[in-house]
């Protein structure tokens, strides 16, 4: 019998612990790009005229659709061959340049159209950078790296609040836009030159069968078909597109709650909100991803049970932020609401679901199926997420001002944030076919 031969495992050194920093400074800009609009909802509003709903369709739907239809056939030109990084970094160019046009938008239908093209320049980083990093590191430190490299959306949201704020406050929301715009024309630069693409599945234990290749070359339509196939996925990605409702509504209107129902000024509601999710976010991804890597070198049905437990521990945090009446610590001149212990606290648990259920998809998917199924997980989180969750958000804090004038969105959001029990539910459910799903692949 003919052996197969392969060439030597990869190693782990300074130039991929390079590439996986690059590569998270992308992201983490990509998130300011995609979300410093929360902060800057209520001067558009103001000078646009605008309703809570239309903010919502602006901050949601207009960036979500595009994002995650785009996502789709990009993340498999990813995996047909087509060079990740340089991919990632023309996408990360894209996203910039319109991030910087939104600043100078001068009517409400221009500033859409800018941001739809930050969506469609977005669609081309994720699923790349997340194949790229299932790649660089093998199986047994790949939960740990993608929380790191998903800490880009928590480093993401104090920059883009926190300092968003002050911006707009001493410069106007358009400068905002501008100043954010232009550092990623220098990461995209820098990814260009210095990363390099990594060898496909070189860290996995044999390379793709013959039926893995075939199910590669399938046409579109039937890939997708197949991997909607997988029960475990299915759940995951209907989990992950509910649980990105809540926290997406939660992540853009958060500041104007703070502003409406604290009374706090626009660079205060960004700073505190921004550090308070941030951090408490940065520190939960990368424990969550710690933690599930020594638990899963056991038993790995923990790379599900712990997003779960997250997203139930999660809720009655979100809850209390939302509730706890208004009373304030003095620090010096900043006043901070006591609610925002919750903040840190939501934060922390919220942030465990997202990235091990992205390293749980790169657990479930073939070397050449990677990206495609990131691109799919994507499609549900910010379709459902990025897409509906600001904009159902809006539209039932619209709904219920008639009844509770300025404090609608508190009840807006905790509608919301009820699905995360939903998201619990389903990721529950998934945990036994994710087993028999590992034992298929150890198989084939």
């Amino acid at each position: 019998m003919n052996q197969v031969h392969r060439p030597p495992a990869p190693t782990v050194n300074w130039r991929t612990h390079l590439s996986l920093l690059l590569l998270a400074l992308v992201y983490v800009f990509s998130y300011i790009d995609r979300n410093v609009i929360a902060i800057l909802i209520e001067p558009i509003k103001r000078e646009f005229g605008a309703s809570d709903t239309a903010m919502g369709l602006l901050t949601g739907l207009a960036f979500g659709v595009l994002y995650a239809v785009m996502g789709i056939p990009l993340g498999r030109l990813a995996d047909q061959g087509f060079n990740r990084r340089n991919m990632v970094a023309m996408a990360c160019g894209l996203w910039s340049l319109a991030t910087m046009a939104c600043g100078m938008a001068s009517q409400f239908w221009q500033l859409m159209i800018a941001r739809m093209t930050v969506a469609i320049g977005e669609a081309g980083g994720m699923a790349p950078s997340m194949s790229m990093v299932s790649d660089l590191y093998p199986k047994e430190r790949r939960s740990i790296a993608i929380s790191l490299f998903m800490m880009g959306p928590h480093i993401g949201m104090i920059l883009a609040m926190a300092l968003g704020g002050w911006i707009a406050q001493q410069y106007g929301w358009r400068a905002t836009f501008l100043f954010f715009g232009i550092p990623g024309l220098v990461l995209a630069t820098l990814l260009w030159l210095i990363v390099k693409e990594p060898r496909r599945g070189g860290f996995d234990a044999a390379p793709a069968t013959a039926a893995q290749s075939s199910q590669a070359a399938q046409p579109l339509l039937a890939q997708l078909r197949g991997l909607l196939g997988i029960r475990a996925f299915l759940l995951v990605c209907l989990a992950c597109g509910l649980g990105g409702i809540a926290g997406y509504g939660y992540g853009i209107w958060g500041p104007s709650f703070l502003m409406r129902s604290h009374n706090l000024p626009l660079a205060q509601a960004g700073l505190l909100f921004g550090l308070a999710s941030g951090l408490g976010a940065a520190s939960g991804a990368i424990f969550g991803g710690w933690y599930c890597d020594r638990l899963t070198r056991r038993d790995p049905r923990w790379q599900l049970r712990l997003p779960m437990i997250g997203a139930v521990l999660g809720l009655p945090m979100g809850f209390a932020f939302l509730l706890w009446p208004a009373g304030n610590w003095q620090l010096g001149s900043l006043a901070i609401p006591h609610a925002m212990i919750f903040a840190v606290g939501f934060g922390f648990f919220n942030a465990w679901w997202p990235p091990l259920c992205y390293a749980a998809t790169s657990h479930m998917m073939a070397p050449n199926q990677r990206a495609l199924g990131a691109a799919m997980l994507n499609l549900f989180l910010t379709l459902f997420g990025a897409g509906l969750g600001p904009l159902i958000s809006g539209a039932l804090s619209d709904l219920f001002v008639g009844r509770f004038g300025p404090g609608s969105l508190r009840y807006a959001l905790l509608l919301t944030l009820c699905l995360l029990g939903l998201t619990a539910l389903l990721l529950g459910r998934a945990i036994q076919s994710y087993t028999h799903r590992l034992d298929a692949l150890k198989a084939s």
